[in-house]
Protein backbone atom coordinates (compact mmCIF):
# COMPACT_ATOMS: atom_id res chain seq x y z
CA UNK A 1 0.00 0.00 0.00
CA UNK A 2 1.50 3.71 -0.56
CA UNK A 3 2.09 5.65 1.97
CA UNK A 4 -0.17 8.55 1.69
CA UNK A 5 1.47 12.38 1.61
CA UNK A 6 2.56 13.73 4.80
CA UNK A 7 2.17 17.26 5.93
CA UNK A 8 5.05 18.28 8.55
CA UNK A 9 2.86 20.48 10.75
CA UNK A 10 3.28 21.73 14.28
CA UNK A 11 1.27 18.67 16.58
CA UNK A 12 -1.05 20.25 18.86
CA UNK A 13 -2.90 19.10 21.52
CA UNK A 14 -6.76 20.43 21.73
CA UNK A 15 -6.01 24.38 21.88
CA UNK A 16 -3.18 24.00 24.11
CA UNK A 17 0.37 23.33 22.24
CA UNK A 18 3.19 21.60 24.41
CA UNK A 19 6.25 21.64 24.11
CA UNK A 20 9.21 19.30 25.94
CA UNK A 21 12.44 21.01 27.95
CA UNK A 22 14.85 18.74 27.47
CA UNK A 23 18.62 18.05 28.88
CA UNK A 24 20.45 15.09 28.51
CA UNK A 25 23.70 13.74 29.83
CA UNK A 26 25.41 9.87 30.40
CA UNK A 27 27.05 8.68 33.69
CA UNK A 28 29.02 5.31 33.23
CA UNK A 29 27.56 2.20 35.18
CA UNK A 30 29.90 1.96 38.20
CA UNK A 31 28.55 5.68 38.60
CA UNK A 32 25.12 5.38 38.81
CA UNK A 33 24.47 4.55 42.74
CA UNK A 34 26.49 7.75 43.28
CA UNK A 35 23.78 9.70 41.05
CA UNK A 36 20.76 7.43 42.67
CA UNK A 37 21.96 8.76 45.88
CA UNK A 38 22.04 12.19 44.83
CA UNK A 39 18.65 12.39 42.99
CA UNK A 40 17.17 10.77 45.92
CA UNK A 41 18.29 13.89 48.04
CA UNK A 42 17.12 16.35 45.61
CA UNK A 43 14.07 15.26 44.40
CA UNK A 44 10.66 15.23 46.03
CA UNK A 45 10.19 13.02 49.15
CA UNK A 46 9.46 9.34 47.50
CA UNK A 47 10.86 6.29 46.74
CA UNK A 48 11.63 7.26 42.51
CA UNK A 49 9.48 4.53 39.67
CA UNK A 50 11.48 1.99 38.12
CA UNK A 51 10.24 1.32 34.58
CA UNK A 52 10.86 -2.08 32.14
CA UNK A 53 9.75 -0.28 28.81
CA UNK A 54 9.81 -1.57 25.18
CA UNK A 55 10.07 0.73 22.51
CA UNK A 56 9.45 0.99 18.82
CA UNK A 57 10.07 3.44 16.31
CA UNK A 58 7.75 3.80 13.13
CA UNK A 59 7.86 5.95 9.94
CA UNK A 60 5.86 6.90 7.41
CA UNK A 61 8.07 8.46 4.31
CA UNK A 62 6.25 11.35 2.84
CA UNK A 63 7.07 13.70 -0.14
CA UNK A 64 9.42 15.47 2.67
CA UNK A 65 13.55 14.88 3.10
CA UNK A 66 12.86 13.52 7.03
CA UNK A 67 9.97 10.89 7.37
CA UNK A 68 7.60 11.50 9.91
CA UNK A 69 8.30 9.52 13.29
CA UNK A 70 5.55 8.24 16.14
CA UNK A 71 6.88 5.65 18.95
CA UNK A 72 5.09 3.36 20.54
CA UNK A 73 6.01 1.99 24.07
CA UNK A 74 4.08 -0.14 26.22
CA UNK A 75 5.04 -1.17 30.04
CA UNK A 76 6.87 -4.97 30.11
CA UNK A 77 7.09 -4.76 33.92
CA UNK A 78 3.14 -3.55 34.99
CA UNK A 79 -0.11 -5.38 33.50
CA UNK A 80 -2.67 -3.90 32.40
CA UNK A 81 -0.86 -0.47 31.18
CA UNK A 82 -1.94 0.83 27.98
CA UNK A 83 0.49 1.61 25.02
CA UNK A 84 1.36 5.17 24.48
CA UNK A 85 2.47 6.75 20.92
CA UNK A 86 4.47 9.55 21.43
CA UNK A 87 4.92 12.72 18.64
CA UNK A 88 8.55 15.05 19.27
CA UNK A 89 8.47 17.83 16.68
CA UNK A 90 11.82 19.04 15.45
CA UNK A 91 14.03 20.47 18.17
CA UNK A 92 14.40 24.44 18.12
CA UNK A 93 17.29 24.68 19.02
CA UNK A 94 18.17 28.39 17.65
CA UNK A 95 17.56 30.37 20.97
CA UNK A 96 20.62 30.48 22.38
CA UNK A 97 18.88 32.04 25.44
CA UNK A 98 17.34 29.28 26.08
CA UNK A 99 19.09 26.87 28.63
CA UNK A 100 17.17 23.55 27.41
CA UNK A 101 16.44 21.70 24.25
CA UNK A 102 12.79 22.44 22.95
CA UNK A 103 10.56 20.56 21.05
CA UNK A 104 6.90 20.12 20.16
CA UNK A 105 5.34 17.11 22.14
CA UNK A 106 2.48 14.67 22.22
CA UNK A 107 2.15 11.72 24.14
CA UNK A 108 -1.72 9.36 24.23
CA UNK A 109 -2.53 6.60 26.05
CA UNK A 110 -3.88 4.00 23.43
CA UNK A 111 -5.61 0.49 22.66
CA UNK A 112 -3.32 -2.75 22.40
CA UNK A 113 -3.68 -2.32 19.09
CA UNK A 114 -1.34 0.44 18.14
CA UNK A 115 1.21 -1.72 16.68
CA UNK A 116 -1.23 -3.19 13.70
CA UNK A 117 -3.20 0.33 13.59
CA UNK A 118 0.14 1.98 12.47
CA UNK A 119 0.95 -0.53 10.28
CA UNK A 120 -2.12 -0.15 8.40
CA UNK A 121 -1.73 3.98 7.86
CA UNK A 122 1.39 2.91 5.92
CA UNK A 123 4.51 3.18 8.71
CA UNK A 124 6.94 0.75 8.77
CA UNK A 125 9.16 -0.12 12.21
CA UNK A 126 12.45 1.56 11.65
CA UNK A 127 14.16 -0.03 15.17
CA UNK A 128 12.96 -1.11 18.78
CA UNK A 129 14.95 -1.15 21.81
CA UNK A 130 14.38 -2.11 25.62
CA UNK A 131 15.04 0.92 28.21
CA UNK A 132 15.24 0.06 32.04
CA UNK A 133 15.93 2.41 35.01
CA UNK A 134 14.97 4.74 37.12
CA UNK A 135 12.32 7.87 37.03
CA UNK A 136 12.40 10.74 39.45
CA UNK A 137 10.62 13.99 40.10
CA UNK A 138 10.95 17.46 41.49
CA UNK A 139 7.99 19.58 41.08
CA UNK A 140 7.39 19.42 37.63
CA UNK A 141 10.96 18.43 36.58
CA UNK A 142 11.40 14.80 35.33
CA UNK A 143 14.42 13.02 35.64
CA UNK A 144 14.87 9.39 34.24
CA UNK A 145 18.10 7.52 34.48
CA UNK A 146 18.01 4.39 32.20
CA UNK A 147 20.09 2.17 30.37
CA UNK A 148 19.05 1.10 26.66
CA UNK A 149 18.93 -2.90 25.37
CA UNK A 150 19.38 -3.72 21.94
CA UNK A 151 16.45 -6.32 20.59
CA UNK A 152 18.99 -9.53 18.87
CA UNK A 153 16.25 -10.74 18.13
CA UNK A 154 13.37 -8.98 16.21
CA UNK A 155 10.28 -8.66 18.23
CA UNK A 156 11.67 -10.62 21.06
CA UNK A 157 12.35 -8.71 24.22
CA UNK A 158 13.47 -11.63 26.13
CA UNK A 159 16.96 -11.67 23.73
CA UNK A 160 18.51 -8.33 24.40
CA UNK A 161 22.04 -7.02 25.32
CA UNK A 162 23.13 -3.77 26.91
CA UNK A 163 23.99 -1.06 24.07
CA UNK A 164 26.56 0.40 26.00
CA UNK A 165 28.68 0.64 29.30
CA UNK A 166 26.45 3.79 30.99
CA UNK A 167 23.18 5.06 31.56
CA UNK A 168 21.08 7.67 29.82
CA UNK A 169 19.92 10.71 31.86
CA UNK A 170 17.30 12.82 30.96
CA UNK A 171 15.80 15.90 32.65
CA UNK A 172 12.93 17.04 31.39
CA UNK A 173 9.40 19.24 31.61
CA UNK A 174 6.81 19.56 29.42
CA UNK A 175 4.39 22.82 29.60
CA UNK A 176 2.25 24.76 27.04
CA UNK A 177 4.59 27.19 24.68
CA UNK A 178 6.31 30.34 25.93
CA UNK A 179 7.09 28.63 29.27
CA UNK A 180 10.79 29.43 28.61
CA UNK A 181 11.52 30.35 32.27
CA UNK A 182 11.49 26.57 33.17
CA UNK A 183 14.33 26.21 31.21
CA UNK A 184 16.07 28.14 34.10
CA UNK A 185 14.63 26.00 37.06
CA UNK A 186 16.68 23.19 35.04
CA UNK A 187 19.72 24.66 34.58
CA UNK A 188 19.95 25.28 38.42
CA UNK A 189 18.96 21.94 39.14
CA UNK A 190 21.47 20.23 36.48
CA UNK A 191 24.34 22.34 38.42
CA UNK A 192 23.40 20.36 41.38
CA UNK A 193 24.49 17.12 39.54
CA UNK A 194 27.68 18.36 39.11
CA UNK A 195 30.26 16.50 38.32
CA UNK A 196 28.55 13.15 38.50
CA UNK A 197 26.66 14.05 35.55
CA UNK A 198 26.68 16.76 32.79
CA UNK A 199 23.53 17.48 31.81
CA UNK A 200 23.12 19.54 28.56
CA UNK A 201 21.41 21.21 25.55
CA UNK A 202 22.60 18.29 22.90
CA UNK A 203 21.65 19.42 19.29
CA UNK A 204 20.58 15.91 18.02
CA UNK A 205 21.89 16.62 14.38
CA UNK A 206 25.44 16.58 15.97
CA UNK A 207 25.09 12.63 16.94
CA UNK A 208 24.42 12.00 12.74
Amino acid sequence: MEAPPVTMMPVTGGTINMMEYLLQGSVLDQSLESLLHRLRGLCDNMEPETFLDHEMVFLLKGQQASPFVLRARRSMDKSGMPWHLRYLGQPEIGDKNRHALVRNCVDIATSDNLTDFLVEMGFRMDHEFVAKGHVFRKGIMKIVVYKIFRILIPGNTESIEPLSLSYLVELNVVAPAGQDVVSDDMRNFAEQLKPLVHLEKIDPKRLM
